[in-house]
């Protein structure tokens, strides 16, 4: 993995809400996989935003 991918994807990782945290870890697939959901859109967008500049 490229540096800079790696250093975006820890930069969002850091910046998490504490409810995306939480909700990884549960037993519950819908919830889990809401978390899940959201932590890669966020992720994504951070890729095309160092993308555009």
């Amino acid at each position: 993995m490229p540096d800079d991918l790696q250093a975006i994807i820890i930069a969002v990782l850091a910046r998490a809400p504490q409810w995306i945290r939480q909700d990884l870890v549960l037993p519950e697939p819908g919830i889990r996989v809401r978390a899940e959901e959201t932590l890669a859109a966020m992720i994504e967008q951070a890729i095309r935003d160092s993308a555009a500049r």
